[in-house]
């Protein structure tokens, strides 16, 4: 057993399940990050591209997807602290664009059957994704919103919407809200409307108020919303799964979407990282705002962001995947765990996953924080995201 408590056969046990994973071609590689009371173990896995066949390493750069989120609603948190943001007062002053709400009668209504919103739109609303507008699940294009947002071109992930953010604001402004503000959770929009609300707040463009307050600081180089043609021979391909299972390529590093500086910095999942600059991140979230020297977040305001925000009735009035609230909350910009679900998944773990494949978990519990990369793009976690949970748990001997 080493200093964190590990036991050395049980995480012989994960290398041979992951592996095993890249053989059978679930994913062409993983990174797999294992940290417990000091001791930190990292195993990389298969290839950055299954053509080139790049061994996967320690430092590969991977799409991180939704793990923007808990990053976005720190950056937002850090200006509440300075009293330039306030979690209840109206955003109208900054996000004019959204003053004046309408909001759908019903979520399958015309457009124009509105009524006004209740309310202005706050930054609490933005962080716990009750801002009334966001993903709908099920087959595209039914409803008229639906509809009007393909139009608009408000969601994307390869690698964001093709919009500056003064002119993603003002198209999402033209379209009604689907439910009155903190109605309901409606996952996403709200953290890419955080990016927009947070560069005008701090007059400086969000992804340079991320670099020069958070990165840096924490020492996260390979973090952004691109990579350089320096890096790229560091970056994994991406692929997803066709018909039958087999991978098959999404984006090649060696000529992707990811290697320019994009139109619109989104901040609901845009950034690119490594598994040890992720691994920074949620250390300082796990220390309650503090890594090392550097104090990001006072620990009252971590622990305010890692208390669920969602209520009974709007759990039951917010479905997102089967399962989803089952012993789960949101806090304000990523998932709270509230009850003991498997050997796996315990009360006071928090997190996020990406649509590309990332996973992270710290476990104050613990003192543990597990994270896998992969670019395997698929919505919800995978048998391969289950199974590294299983196994990062499994390890403990203490």
């Amino acid at each position: 057993m080493g200093q964190g408590g590990f036991s050395k056969s049980r995480l012989a046990r994960l290398h041979q399940v992951m592996a095993a994973h890249v053989e059978q071609g679930t994913v062409a590689g993983a990174v797999t990050l294992l940290s417990r009371h000091g001791e930190t173990l990292v195993d990389a896995l298969g290839y950055q591209d299954l053509v080139r066949r790049d061994a996967m390493r320690r430092d590969t750069i991977f799409r991180i997807a939704s793990m923007t989120k808990p990053i976005t609603a720190v950056a937002a948190m850090m200006l509440v602290e300075e009293c330039r943001l306030s979690l209840d007062a109206p955003l109208d002053p900054y996000l004019p664009e959204l003053a004046n709400r309408r909001v759908l009668k019903r979520i399958d209504g015309p457009l124009d059957e509105t009524e006004p919103a209740s309310r202005p739109l706050t930054l609490r609303d933005l962080l716990t994704f009750r801002m009334g507008f966001g993903l709908i699940l099920g087959p595209p294009g039914v409803y008229p919103i639906q509809r009007a947002m393909d139009e608009q071109a408000l969601m994307s992930l390869t690698p964001a919407p093709p919009h500056t953010p003064d002119e993603w604001l003002r198209r999402l402004g033209t379209l009604p809200l689907m439910h009155q503000p903190g109605e309901r959770w409606m996952y996403h929009t709200g953290s890419d409307t955080l990016g927009v609300l947070i560069a005008r707040v701090a007059g400086q463009p969000f992804e340079t108020f991320l670099k020069e307050r958070i990165f840096d600081p924490l020492g996260m180089r390979d973090t952004g919303f691109f990579v350089p043609a320096a890096k790229l021979g560091r970056f994994a391909s991406c692929y997803a799964p066709n018909a039958s299972g087999a991978l098959e390529l999404l984006d090649d590093s060696q000529d992707s979407k990811w290697s320019r500086p994009p139109l619109f910095a989104a901040g609901g999942g845009g950034l690119v990282s490594t598994i040890d600059d992720y691994f920074a991140f949620g250390r300082l979230m796990l220390n309650k705002g503090k890594l090392g020297s550097e104090r990001i977040l006072a620990r009252p305001t971590v622990e305010l962001m890692l208390t669920d925000q969602i209520t009974p009735s709007q759990k039951a009035n917010s479905p997102f995947s089967p399962g989803f609230w089952d012993g789960r909350g949101w806090g304000l910009g990523l998932s709270v765990i509230t009850g003991r679900l498997n050997t796996a998944i315990g009360p006071g773990q928090f997190g996020w996953s990406g649509a590309f494949g990332s996973d992270w978990v710290s476990d104050p519990v613990e003192d543990q924080i597990s994270i896998l990369m992969v670019q395997r793009y698929q919505l919800g976690p995978g048998k391969i995201h289950e199974d590294f949970r299983t196994l990062a748990y499994q390890s403990l001997d203490d």
